[in-house]
């Protein structure tokens, strides 16, 4: 009885084994898809999913991809680093059709310093171009196509006044030379500081976490609805690539320069022509305020009456306070609050004079490159 139930184990234990030795042959016999397999339906896409692509489709055809051919020694401005740059070679960056002339904007820094310029428009056709109008102090400019096969689409224009933070964005643009790559993300902040070419601040700046990267500069970022709303300018990151903090100048500010640099290819500066103190100097004193170091001659502050620094005792004169009822506590703040006036509208100056509090009308005028 024993060896009959030992036979019957080991006999058991062998086929079992035989099996275990077998089962990967007899299942790729058995079970190989040695033909293309039949493809499964995935039915519609979701609703958010439509809504992206049918975006893209729309917007795409209107982004560019730019390239300007740098010569040797020229100088200029990274908005990525906050350095200046120095050599040859090719810069390039993305921008989008404005009109139906032909008009291209992208960012200054992406031409600066540039003689040959090309666009390659989505079609892929290479066209050449020049350049209509920069401003540097917003890191715009404006590019007029030569002759096209096809003219491309305007994009539409959006409103960034009525942003939320929480609001979809969408990027489009040639990150490391990568055609028309859509990004996808949130307004994360608005009303944020960037330093311009100029040594200024752009005020109201959105940020955006959606991947913008070197080659994303001067492309649009979209609303929801495929619109406008602001053009990629610059990111936050040691590395150089997207670290998920993005800046985009606002639609209504480059609704507004545009305009001009079509124009006569350039900005009216508002300005009252006064040079201010940094904000660094005004904290060491104590200053909530931005303090006049010195007036210009003949403009429109020393017109006001106001004054700056004694240069003889040190004694200093006057504090700006507000404008027009809101405070200013850096140069950004009236600057922001002169070009929302624009040139020949007065303002109102809530001033600080040997600690009595006093308010002067000033009418900025074009200032040209000049200070504040």
């Amino acid at each position: 009885m024993p060896d009959r139930f030992l036979r019957v184990a080991l006999t058991t234990a062998l086929v079992l084994l035989a099996l275990f030795v077998a089962q990967p042959y007899v299942t790729s016999l058995l079970f190989s898809a040695d033909a293309p397999r039949a493809v499964t339906a995935r039915g519609d896409l979701s609703p958010i999913e439509a809504s992206t692509v049918a975006l893209f489709e729309r917007a795409a055809p209107s982004v560019v991809y730019v390239f300007a051919r740098q010569p040797q020694g020229a100088v200029t401005f990274d908005p990525e680093t906050g350095e200046r740059r120095q050599g040859g070679g090719e810069q390039t960056g993305s921008g989008f059709v404005w009109d139906a002339a032909g008009h291209i904007v992208t960012n200054n820094h992406v031409i600066q310093g540039g003689g040959d310029i090309q666009v390659r428009l989505s079609t892929g056709e290479v066209v050449p171009a020049t350049i209509a109008g920069t401003d540097p102090n917003y890191d715009l400019a404006v590019l007029k196509l030569g002759r096209v096969t096809a003219s491309p689409p305007p994009i539409a224009i959006g409103t960034s006044a009525d942003l939320k933070v929480g609001q979809f964005t969408y990027a489009i643009g040639n990150p490391f030379g990568l055609d028309h790559t859509l990004t996808t993300g949130v307004v994360s902040a608005l009303q944020r500081r960037l330093p311009t070419a100029e040594g200024r601040e752009l005020s109201g700046v959105i940020q955006t976490d959606a991947a913008i990267n070197p080659g994303n500069s001067g492309g649009p970022l979209l609303d929801s609805a495929g619109r406008l709303i602001g053009v990629n300018t610059a990111i936050f990151s040691p590395s150089g690539a997207s670290a998920g903090i993005g800046f985009a100048i606002p639609v209504d500010i480059v609704n507004r320069v545009v305009p001009n640099l079509i124009r006569t290819g350039r900005t009216p500066n508002p300005g009252i022509g006064i040079v201010a103190a940094s904000e660094e100097a005004a904290a060491r004193l104590g200053i909530d305020g931005l303090v006049v170091v010195r007036v210009l001659p003949g403009s429109p502050a020393a017109q006001a009456g106001l004054q700056g620094v004694d240069p003889a005792t040190g004694e200093l004169g006057d504090i700006i306070m507000g404008v027009n009822g809101r405070p200013v506590r850096r140069l950004a703040d009236l600057t922001a609050a002169l070009e929302a006036a624009g040139v020949g509208s007065s303002v109102t100056l809530q001033v600080e004079r040997d600690g009595r509090a006093i308010t002067l009308s000033v009418t900025p005028a074009d200032m040209g490159q000049r200070r504040r």
